[in-house]
């Protein structure tokens, strides 16, 4: 796309703030106005559009496009949105584990106990783990307490949780970013973890480690928009 616009700006407006482009409001696609909640990411989602060379990808724009999902895709009906995402509590990845070889083993109970640990601390929920891939249900308790917690989020934050569950396939490392109290690079590279010790026995993929990279650049975007939210 052509770059149509010299400036941008964030400008007050009822209910938060909206992005300006030459005194004209951004929209969504479906034409809603765009308006977020916030100074922090109004200006931040100003200087994204502010940035875009003469010729330009709107995909290359993970804020805007996390906003336009909030207010478009999400806001409509945030509950089946939760409730979609808190699905992956039944077969998060943090509780099915190798068999062996013993160094994976280690690492994956080093880095996964962790947030297992952190989300049994947060939410006082229990989890089965399993060795090996053959599903095993989760305590019942601990499902309705996870989906509580993402149903009381609001659109904006369920639309930034969103890329760090799908990509990571663990919603406890989504909620472990979205709280503050781990790093997304840590928690990438936790969610990753199986995909790297296979890279250190055997070295890189070229294909794959740009996906990976494709990957965390997404999830580090979406950690950045929960930040700006806060």
């Amino acid at each position: 796309m052509k770059r149509f616009w010299k400036s941008a700006a964030a400008i007050r407006a009822e209910g938060g703030f909206a992005i300006s482009l030459d005194g004209r409001p951004v929209r969504t696609p479906a034409r809603a106005e765009l308006i977020v909640p916030g100074r922090q990411l109004a200006d931040a989602i100003a200087q994204e559009w502010a940035s875009q060379p003469e010729d330009f990808d709107p995909r290359q724009m993970p804020l805007t496009g996390l906003a336009n999902a909030a207010i478009d895709r999400i806001a409509p009906n945030p509950a089946a949105f939760a409730d979609g995402l808190a699905r992956y509590a039944e077969t998060d990845l943090t509780c099915y584990r190798a068999a062996e070889p013993p160094d994976l083993v280690a690492h994956q109970a080093e880095q996964w106990d962790r947030l297992l640990d952190w989300a049994r601390a947060r939410y006082d929920v229990h989890f089965e783990r399993v060795t090996g891939i053959m599903h095993r249900p989760q305590p019942r308790a601990t499902l309705e307490r996870l989906t509580a917690a993402v149903r009381a989020l609001d659109p904006f934050r369920l639309a930034g949780l969103s890329p760090l569950v799908t990509i990571g396939g663990s919603l406890i490392a989504g909620l472990a970013v979205l709280s503050g109290d781990l790093d997304a690079e840590t928690v990438f590279a936790a969610t990753h973890l199986d995909e790297l010790w296979q890279a250190e026995q055997w070295g890189e993929d070229t294909l794959a480690t740009q996906a990976r990279e494709h990957r965390k650049r997404d999830f580090m975007a979406a950690a950045r928009f929960l930040n700006l939210l806060a």
